[in-house]
């Protein structure tokens, strides 16, 4: 068998970490899922980690791969053929499932090119899973196929930990890490499909990958992983009350300690306005006037009238998750307060639908976009002057640190991450000079207005925006911390404290 690809650098203490994910940056991307798979490998190199991430083989995954070889093969994965491709992700090891039957589709990840999810999907990640499970248990030989600990994340790899725990053929069972990114997928699959997954009947148990009378795939990764994470401290709290748990309030509140979070972090160089090709003119916090080049820029794309007054801006999902059914009445109230909204997302058509009639009453005032464009997002963050994050909940959200790096004042919900990241412009933040952005709890139409009126007021008092505006980019949300973070956490599990 060949040799498995590796970071062969000498580190003392190296710890091989197998990240098993159904997306990551930047070959494949539907969420925030992915934006953390992709980043975690070099937030947690300088630390002594050489973290190998494996995928499904999707065509878009497949049409990316450089110089990728065969490494292990499955005559029969779940009913199917399959192999295992070894390659590297820019300077990190990167394997890939590559299991046609599974994974060779139109469409996304999950659905069909009409968005209806795939039937069989409890099959085609149970495969990934079992497989992800394999290679952690030894069935790769070769140099460097050996890992110390399986990092999984949300419930399409949540299997992985239940064939880590379970399966009689393992030769190893590995500490384990199980990441939740959103705990309102859980992976939930009728109990039938039970006696398909090769799994010991001792793993149909509460303590097991039962729930509820049927299978599910996050709730077994919860359960099997000896520590679970979220993508910020805020969210591993609220994930213990019925509103946020989803159904699983009670595993996560008999986990105890073992369910902590770790804030997420963003590229620096990525999202960086200094040297950003997207943007019409970079800036930084020292040229904030740059920002109205952008600005201008940014009203002509959209067809917005030019003006002084605040232009906020939208880039999120259209769905009641985000708050995004209360934004269409509120807009009204925005534009009235003398604002504009520029709005990049699609989700519920009827939300798109009720956006379009927004836009529709205020021509000229509110310009909406259906679908997504990443570049565009830079432009937005650039030009806009406030972002408005209304989520109902929010495991980190990302569009708020975004706005942050970019002085695109975040208006957000008190929840989550959202809470975690952005600090209110109350009176003593603003007297102190640490405001960051505007909070407000709960998500209605008045709660919404008034913090619109709110970032209205404050707006037109420059010195007081500017001064927010430069203190949220000077806030530090790189992955350098959190790097850091589950770099201790998987020596910790391994006895490998340096």
């Amino acid at each position: 068998m060949p040799d498995y690809p590796v970071d062969d650098r000498p580190t003392g203490m190296t710890l091989k970490v197998l990240s098993v994910a159904s997306e990551a940056v930047p070959l494949v991307k539907t969420g925030g899922l992915a934006d953390v798979a992709g980043a975690l490998p070099t937030a947690v190199a300088p630390h002594g980690i050489s973290m190998t991430t494996m995928l499904p083989g999707y065509p878009a995954v497949r049409q990316k791969l450089k110089r990728a070889r065969t490494v292990h093969a499955w005559d029969d994965l779940l009913g199917e053929p399959a192999r295992l491709l070894a390659t590297r992700i820019g300077d990190h090891p990167l394997l890939v499932l590559d299991a046609p039957a599974f994974f060779d589709r139109p469409g996304g990840p999950y659905a069909d090119p009409h968005g209806t999810d795939w039937d069989d999907n409890w099959r085609r990640f149970a495969a990934f899973g079992r497989a992800a499970a394999d290679v952690a248990g030894g069935a790769v030989t070769g140099k460097g196929a050996q890992f110390d600990l399986i990092h999984a994340h949300d419930w399409q790899a949540g299997l992985t930990l239940a064939y880590n725990r379970f399966a009689p053929w393992a030769e190893i069972s590995l500490p384990s890490v199980m990441t939740i990114h959103n705990m309102a997928f859980q992976g939930y699959f009728d109990a039938r499909i039970f006696r398909s997954l090769g799994l010991p009947r001792s793993a149909w148990a509460i303590d097991g990958v039962e729930t509820y009378g049927g299978v599910g795939f996050l709730k077994a990764g919860l359960q099997a992983a000896d520590v679970v994470t979220t993508v910020s401290p805020s969210y591993a709290i609220e994930i213990r009350r019925p509103e946020f748990g989803m159904g699983l309030e009670g595993l996560i509140a008999a986990r105890g300690d073992n369910v902590i979070g770790i804030l997420n972090g963003i590229d620096s160089h990525e999202w960086n306005p200094g040297h950003d090709p997207a943007l019409a003119r970079p800036f930084s916090a020292r040229k904030l006037s740059a920002r109205r080049a952008n600005k201008r820029a940014l009203e002509a794309e959209f067809g917005l009238e030019r003006g002084d007054g605040p232009l906020f801006i939208v880039v999120s999902r259209l769905t009641w998750q985000k708050g995004m059914d209360v934004l269409p009445e509120v807009a009204d109230h925005l534009v009235g307060l003398g604002g504009r909204l520029a709005l990049l997302g699609s989700g519920d058509p009827a939300i798109e639908r009720e956006l379009h009639k927004a836009a529709a009453r205020h021509p000229g005032r509110i310009g909406i976009r259906i679908g997504y464009d990443e570049a565009l997002s830079h432009r937005m963050q650039g030009g806009g002057d406030a972002i408005l994050v209304p989520s109902r909940f929010e495991p980190c959200g990302l569009t708020q640190l975004y706005g942050l790096a970019y002085g695109c004042v975040p208006v957000v919900a008190r929840t989550g991450g959202l809470a975690d990241t952005v600090i209110d412009a109350n009176t003593a933040a603003l007297a102190q000079g640490v405001a960051t952005g505007i909070q407000f709890t709960g998500v209605s139409y008045d709660t919404l207005a008034g913090a619109i009126s709110r970032a209205v007021a404050l707006y037109r008092v420059p010195a007081l925006w500017q001064q927010i505006q430069k203190s949220a980019m000077a806030s530090d949300f790189s992955w350098a911390v959190s790097g850091k973070a589950y770099a201790d956490l998987y020596r910790r599990l391994t006895g490998t404290e340096q």
